[in-house]
Parts: structure tokens; C-alpha cells; sequence
């Protein structure tokens, strides 16, 4: 324990002399808060308090210590009208020989099939530069992907708390262009009563370090052609966030019932967001389960509560199905299907989680 709390303090001490040399970067991982697992979407992700599958890696890394055999999930999410897609994919073990739980989460954002059009340009052709002869031929194509490994280990502290913690990496790649890599970690509780339960989970509670480089070569002849500098190498930092929850679950007769409450606190003084405080802002979300003897679920939620100066406030209701089918769980999430995000296209999730069979 020493040595996990010595090392701890070094790599805080490490993101603190880095921060001061970085910028602050506003939706640094912003990708992330598409979420995991499309049982979570279908409630507007209000998830801290009663995740206890192998989403846990991502809504509150505790959840993961209530696992008695391995999972394994998949999801597949488009946004945008499909333009932008989004991939999850998660795996927990749980460990005999210490008592608690491992995971491993991986999740990639992209935009593929950008046309590169640098080199199809002509700085000489004409008055004011016109595109090649054959100028297909100089376009290429590149994708522009952000992509996020969690490392995660959860316990039990007694039979009513679990705790955790994620060793994050990130990957974010403009083509050829540039990328970045970045570095954090997650931490999480979870108190189980008889009333309600409780989840607390903090992201980046390091403070994330995105290290930035730019590959010039891709640039060349961008000054010359086009009278812009080529772009700066700038190493970025994104400051933690708390998310904090409340559920309760309930069987009646046939039915199990699950309600969850959410609320999400950012620290780096957004603005378009309904509850603000200073610099803080805080996203809710909400959310309601209704499971039929354990196969089939109904799902509805609240989630992106907006006000926005032009269009006035909103809000995101979200629906949900999943159904279970012997060790296989297949959910689907939709959302945007009401007020000013509808014009941005609707969200689709669709994921299939597949758990083992303890073993007689």
C-alpha cells in the first residue's frame, strides 16, 4: 500500500510541474462522454451507482468488484448521421487469488476517409493558385481518431464498499499530421445500502497530460502555397471531473425496477451547460429500468440539459431495450430525438455483452 500511495504522489507531483508548462485544453477528452455499454445510454447515462458489469471500467471503476466471472462487451455507436463513429470494447476477470477484479476498456472515436487535398493544389496555376492537372491523383485520404485504453483493478473494501482505479491512456491522430498521447488516472467508491446506493468517481484525478507533436514533412510546402504558418506542437492538460450518483433497485413480483440520479461536475468554466456555478458546470442525467423476469428490459432517461442562447433550454429524453438470451445480453440505446440536437442527427447504440457460466 505504500508503495502504491508513493507512486501516486510522484506521478501528482509529475502532472503538476508538467500542467505548468502545458495548456488548459477545454473538452480534452470530451470523446469519452459518449460512455459504455448501450444500457447506460437508453437511461440517460445516469450509471455511477448502479453499474456492476464490465462497463464498470468507465462509469465508476468500483462497480467492477461485484463481478463473479468474466464478461465481455461490444459496442458500435454512430453520430452526426453516421459521419462520426464510435467503437467500445471491454473484458473483466476477476481474480481468484487476490479477490478482486481486472479490466481492460478500449474506445475509439474517428472520423475516416478525410480527403487530403495539400499536394492536389497549384500555388502557380493562375492569378490565385488553382488545383493539378489530374488533381485526383494527388488526393489521399487519412482518418482523424481519438482512441482511450483503461487499465482498471477493483476491490472490496468490506461487503457495502468497493473501491478502484484506472490507469488511462489516450491516443488522439490527425492522420499524418499530428498526434498526441496523454496519460491519467481514475478513481472510484461505491457504498451499497438497504436505502439507496451511492457512486463517486473521478476522472483524470492526476489532471490528464497530452503531449502533442507535429510532423512537418506532411507540411511541406504549406507556407509557400497557402501563406499560413505551419501548426505548433503544444502540450495540453485536462483538469478532473467528479461524477456523483444516487440508485435504487426494487423487485416487485416478476419485475425488477432500477432508478438512477447523476450529476456530472466539470471544472473548466463551460458555458452551455443549464446548471453553472462560477467555473463549474454540472450535467445531469436520469434514468429508469423495468426488467421483466430477468429477460427482457425497458429503458428511458433525461440527459443533455442545454441552455442555449439561441434555442432557448432543452433537453435529451433517451429510450432503451435489452434483451437477455442465455449468457448473451444484446441492448440498444437511441437518443436525440428531441429539441435542438435532433438537427445534429440521432444516436444509435447497439451492444452485445457475453458473461460465463460459473462453473459447478
Amino acid at each position: 500500500m505504500k508503495r502504491i500511495v508513493t507512486a501516486l504522489l510522484l506521478l501528482v507531483g509529475l502532472s503538476v510541474h508538467l500542467q505548468a508548462q502545458s495548456v488548459l485544453s477545454k473538452y480534452g477528452n470530451d470523446f469519452l462522454s459518449v460512455g459504455a455499454g448501450a444500457r447506460a445510454l437508453g437511461m440517460g447515462s445516469a450509471h455511477v451507482a448502479l453499474t456492476n458489469d464490465v462497463t464498470s471500467g468507465y462509469w465508476n471503476v468500483a462497480g467492477l468488484a461485484t463481478l463473479e466471472r468474466p464478461e465481455f462487451i461490444y459496442m458500435h455507436s454512430e453520430r452526426f448521421g453516421g459521419i462520426v463513429g464510435y467503437d467500445y470494447g471491454a473484458a473483466a476477470f476477476p481474480l481468484k487469488t487476490q479477490g478482486g477484479v481486472f479490466g481492460i476498456s478500449f474506445f475509439r472515436q474517428g472520423v475516416d476517409n478525410i480527403a487530403n487535398t495539400l499536394n492536389a493544389w497549384d500555388a502557380e496555376r493562375g492569378e490565385n493558385g488553382g488545383p493539378k492537372e489530374d488533381a485526383e491523383s494527388y488526393i489521399t485520404r487519412f482518418s482523424a481518431a481519438d482512441v482511450a485504453i483503461l487499465l482498471s483493478y477493483s476491490k472490496k473494501y468490506n461487503e457495502q464498499i468497493s473501491i478502484g482505479g484506472s490507469a488511462k491512456i489516450i491516443n488522439q491522430r490527425l492522420g499524418p499530421f499530428a498526434n498526441a498521447w496523454g496519460y491519467s488516472l481514475d478513481v472510484g467508491v461505491l457504498l451499497r445500502t438497504d436505502f439507496v446506493d451511492v457512486g463517486a468517481s473521478i476522472q483524470d484525478v492526476t489532471t490528464m497530460q497530452k503531449m502533442w507533436t507535429v510532423n512537418e514533412e506532411e507540411f511541406e510546402g504549406f507556407e509557400e502555397t497557402f501563406g499560413d504558418s505551419i501548426p505548433n506542437a503544444q502540450n495540453e492538460y485536462v483538469l478532473p471531473s467528479v461524477r456523483l450518483g444516487l440508485g435504487k433497485q426494487v423487485s416487485i413480483s416478476d419485475f425488477d425496477i432500477a432508478a438512477a440520479l447523476d450529476f456530472n461536475f466539470l471544472f473548466e468554466n463551460r458555458r452551455a451547460y443549464y446548471l453553472s456555478l462560477g467555473r463549474t458546470s454540472i450535467e445531469p442525467h436520469a434514468g429508469i429500468e423495468t426488467t421483466y423476469k430477468n429477460r427482457i428490459s425497458f429503458r428511458a432517461g433525461l440527459t443533455d440539459f442545454v441552455d442555449d442562447p439561441v434555442s432557448g433550454f432543452s433537453v435529451s429524453p433517451t429510450l432503451g431495450l435489452g434483451l437477455k438470451v442465455s449468457d448473451f445480453y444484446l441492448d440498444y440505446g437511441f437518443t436525440s430525438f428531441a429539441g435542438a440536437s435532433s438537427t445534429l442527427g440521432y444516436t444509435h447504440r447497439i451492444s452485445l455483452k457475453f458473461e460465463f457460466r460459473k462453473s459447478d
